[in-house]
């Protein structure tokens, strides 16, 4: 993890929001150092854990929330659900979303797993906990990226612009509070194990955009 500024490291405006955090972002990136001299590896590399923020804080519209990066060495890439462009084939929770993607809107599924397109168009892709031990999900939860995450969500509502919370999974559903009164499209994790019991059919794209609209911002094109 770099040890520079933040403001070196993110956009402007994300390093002035984080300002107040910067002290736990410095605890962990000790942590993930101590992890590394003890023989460990985490994921994903020090360069792409604050990928999220490196795109322009005054243009995000939509805040997709994921849970902590993919644990399989060369996946995680810094921004929730996305991976590696050469990455095959693609995670099956993104595989579920590019099903519901083209159930929602027709679109076909892209034949990579990149979704960097997103988020160049204001569709902010963020891990609840920004690392992971390699081969070990869950690992690095509840050791202090919460509370990181949970200032860049405040920050998001802070500046009184048009926003829509894309929330899967009960980890996702938790942080609604924290999005006040900003409207939230809401269902069960694309994951295998829940895709079934409510993600598919909900028409997350669509009801993204109308909200967007009703907001007089504009709608996002999910083609990848």
């Amino acid at each position: 993890m770099p040890a520079q500024p933040l403001h070196e490291i993110m956009d402007p405006d994300w390093a002035q929001a984080l300002a107040p955090v910067e002290p736990q972002i410095r605890a962990m990136g000790n942590f993930l150092r101590a992890e590394h001299q003890a023989g460990r590896d985490t994921l994903p590399p020090g360069p792409d854990i604050f990928r999220a923020f490196t795109y322009p804080m005054s243009q995000v519209k939509v805040l997709v929330l994921g849970q902590d990066p993919y644990p399989t060495p060369g996946h995680a890439m810094g921004l929730s659900f996305s991976v590696r462009p050469e990455v095959r084939p693609v995670p099956r929770s993104l595989h579920n979303i590019y099903k519901e993607l083209n159930t929602d809107l027709g679109i076909m599924p892209p034949d990579h797993g990149d979704l960097r397109a997103w988020s160049q168009q204001g569709v902010m892709l963020l891990n609840r906990v920004l690392s992971v031990g390699a081969g070990a999900a869950g690992s690095h939860r509840n050791l202090g990226w919460e509370q990181v995450t949970t200032a860049a969500v405040q920050a998001l509502v802070a500046r009184g612009r048009p926003l829509v919370g894309l929330l899967w999974g009960a980890d996702a559903r938790s942080c609604k509070p924290l999005l006040g009164g900003y409207p939230c499209v809401e269902s069960p994790h694309p994951s295998p194990l829940s895709a079934s019991r409510g993600f598919f059919g909900s028409r997350p794209f669509s009801r993204v955009n109308e909200l967007l609209l009703a907001q007089g911002a504009s709608p996002v094109n999910w083609a990848l």
